[in-house]
């Protein structure tokens, strides 16, 4: 466990740096002329040169496409649009490197349908706890890693985009990687940060059972907050891609409220103090993992995304939401969970479960929801150029 707990709430003079720099990130990413953040649009361009400016500012290495910031990559099933990634690099000639993330796309004014808003009016999304939060704490997190001593590893810096559409950027980033995604020591995933509580403190920090190491680290007696651990190392964020890549996670989050997805997150509602105090945590776990060797990895249960939360049953896969489908695909398996023990694999295709044909993950989810605990069906499954049918027993 890393030493002096209290000092992520003290307001010491890079404590105040810092909160000037998160509050003028989020108080822009949020503001209504970016017009939500919405991946592909000019409201995203914005929001990726702000990006890229504050990490040139503070020093880090273009590490995207021809030299620049910026990774483009395809929104799949729609020909007309790309999203962007913004990556930073700090270069320690290190065999190893660690990746810090954030996505910084919102929802526009909800036109790929995934607002919770049910009012009448056109109204934009700012996202700002969803995520300008995240993405201001990592421009901070960038700020600081380059006038550190920590030499042993390399870092990376990634804004994402596309998350709000599946983990697009994030994927894309993880089979399109600047560095070699196999010398990946650990990824560090900050998604909603925006709202801790003055009162108890808690944060949730999932992805605890991806490496033992993190046992070591955090602890839930923390002096200053009330931590929850979710062992999990998948859920609807980013650390997902890589978790799928065999390689640690922890994901940061200071939980939901009645403004997500809404018109309604908004800058002023942020606790910029809390934001401060979260970076600082973090910045006490890359500096005990600078005196560690690669840490290790291991699997850990899988968790649904809430459109799933509600079923009876699940085959205790994780699908990569970015495939077009027919059918969907199946990015990793969790062992022991019913899809393993029919013998499904990482890659295979479901085509079919019982008599429902599954077009997409709407259709997927809509036939799951048509079995029972204890029921035997037959799946059929695309592997390379075969299909097969797999008893699955949920």
């Amino acid at each position: 466990m890393f030493a002096s707990t209290v000092l992520y709430a003290q307001k010491t003079k890079e404590d105040k740096r810092t909160m000037e720099l998160i509050k003028k990130s989020v108080y822009f990413l949020a503001d209504d002329k970016l017009e939500g953040r919405r991946t592909g649009t000019k409201g995203e361009k914005l929001a990726a040169e702000y990006i890229s400016k504050q990490f040139k500012a503070a020093g880090l290495e273009a590490k995207g496409d021809n030299g620049s910031y910026l990774q483009a990559f395809p929104i799949k099933g729609d020909a007309e649009r790309k999203g962007h990634n913004i990556i930073g690099y700090i270069d320690n000639k290190a065999a190893n490197t660690i990746v810090l993330g954030a996505h910084y796309d919102h929802l526009g004014y909800g036109e790929d349908k995934n607002s919770l808003y049910r009012g009448d009016s056109i109204m934009i999304h700012n996202g700002a706890d969803d995520n300008a939060s995240g993405t201001s704490a990592l421009i901070a997190l960038g700020y600081w890693l380059k006038k550190s001593n920590l030499k042993k590893y390399n870092y990376v810096l990634v804004a994402f985009s596309g998350e709000e559409l599946g983990l697009f950027g994030s994927k894309y980033f993880t089979e399109h990687s600047p560095v070699d995604i196999t010398k990946v020591n650990y990824m560090i995933n900050m998604d909603m940060v925006g709202r801790l509580n003055d009162s108890t403190h808690g944060i949730s920090i999932g992805g605890f059972g991806t490496s033992p190491v993190w046992g070591e680290l955090i602890k839930t007696d923390d002096a200053y907050f009330k931590i929850k651990v979710d062992s999990s190392g998948t859920g609807p964020s980013d650390h997902t891609s890589f978790y799928v890549k065999d390689i640690p996670v922890l994901f940061f989050f200071t939980g939901s409220h009645l403004d997500y997805h809404k018109p309604s997150d908004d800058a002023p509602k942020i606790n910029f103090n809390g934001i401060v105090s979260i970076v600082n945590y973090i910045k006490g776990i890359i500096r005990s993992t600078d005196t560690k060797e690669k840490i290790a990895f291991t699997k850990t249960r899988e968790v649904h995304s809430g459109m799933a939360s509600s079923f009876k049953v699940t085959l205790g896969v994780l699908l990569d939401y970015t495939f077009e489908g027919p059918g969907v695909y199946i990015d990793a398996v969790t062992e022991d969970r019913p899809g393993a023990k029919a013998g499904m694999l990482a890659k295979d295709i479901v085509l079919q479960l019982g008599e429902h044909p599954i077009a997409d993950v709407q259709g997927y989810m809509k036939a799951l929801g048509k079995f029972e605990k204890g029921q035997t069906v037959q799946a059929k499954v695309k592997r390379g150029d075969k299909e097969l049918m797999l008893p699955v027993t949920f």
